[in-house]
């Protein structure tokens, strides 16, 4: 096997994974390579549920190796909001700027200490004729009063990672894929997939 598609359409995500995926000498496909396929709904209730629908799915139409993951932000002092709502939390276009704002707004009198937060990535590995697994990772911080930062996507110029003393958008793409909660989820893929590789080629 020397491909994987990777079961997702943000092209942040997609860059991610095939600079993650380099190292296993594993060309990856994504979504955006596949027009054909109709958006998966994610119905579930957790991050997991909805990876595992994403991977179940393409996995079904394409008879190969898929990874899907769900991810999001979740705000202690928003009782876990956006959690798995965050691509979509101020509506269905997926707007960052948009979700950006919303979070903001909602923490306006939130003082720095009670800010806390957590970026969460569950990965779900389905194979034809093998039982889907997965993985998570996580990756702590808390949430800025303002934008901060030009790289990254998503909520990354509002999470502030304290032991760099900046935010994601602020970290080079290698500092952020090493710390990370997909790249937190990936290492843990990584120790699982040559067994899950050597077993699909048997």
């Amino acid at each position: 096997m020397d491909a994987v598609i990777i079961a997702t359409k943000n092209k942040g995500k997609a860059k991610e994974f095939a600079e993650m995926f380099a190292s296993f000498g594993l060309d990856v496909e994504t979504l955006l390579d596949h027009p054909e396929f109709a958006d998966i709904e994610e119905t579930g209730e957790t991050f997991e549920e909805n990876a595992i629908l994403k991977a179940e799915a393409i996995c079904k139409l394409t008879g190969r190796l898929v990874i899907a993951d769900d991810s999001g932000l979740i705000i202690d002092a928003l009782d876990g909001r956006p959690g798995v709502y965050s691509a979509r939390y101020a509506g269905e276009e997926k707007s960052d700027e948009a979700n950006i704002q919303k979070v903001l707004d909602e923490l306006r009198d939130i003082p720095n200490e009670k800010r806390t937060a957590r970026f969460y990535c569950a990965l779900a590995i389905a194979m034809p004729g093998k039982e889907t697994t997965t993985v998570a990772g996580t990756c702590e911080g808390r949430m800025t009063k303002e934008k901060q930062g030009t790289n990254g996507f998503g909520y990354d110029p509002i999470f502030y990672v304290e032991r760099f003393g900046a935010t994601m958008a602020d970290l080079a793409p290698e500092t952020k894929n090493s710390i990370s909660h997909r790249g937190q989820a990936l290492k843990k893929l990584r120790e699982q997939l040559p067994a899950l590789l050597e077993g699909d080629a048997k």
